[in-house]
């Protein structure tokens, strides 16, 4: 394995661990109230920015994957679709990029 695809591999993990940690800390702690997390994210002007930023990049990234995925035909690029939305872009890019630069 490429050093390059090596740090995408480590990207896209500490990308799913360290949000997940932030997340289910703040679920634990608040009966595991989805809505409550959910609302949140809007709970001042900054917070709502950053989650639209998210989701935009989000959907984007998923553009982008579902255009190279139609035009090479490497299915498995799909994952990180799921990954991008149930965990989040900081794991959804560098999995795609560690799939996308496989031999």
């Amino acid at each position: 394995m490429s050093p390059l695809r090596a740090l995408y591999l480590g990207l896209a993990l500490w990308g799913a661990v360290h949000p997940m940690y932030w997340f289910l800390t703040y679920l634990s702690q608040n009966a595991w109230d989805f809505g409550a997390m959910i609302d949140a994210w809007y709970v001042n002007a900054s917070t709502t920015g950053l989650t639209w930023d998210l989701t935009i990049a989000a959907i984007a990234l998923t553009v982008w994957i579902l255009a190279e995925v139609a035009a090479r035909r490497r299915f498995l690029g799909l994952v990180a679709i799921p990954a991008t939305f149930c965990i989040g872009v900081s794991c959804g890019l560098p999995l795609y990029l560690f799939l996308r630069t496989r031999p």
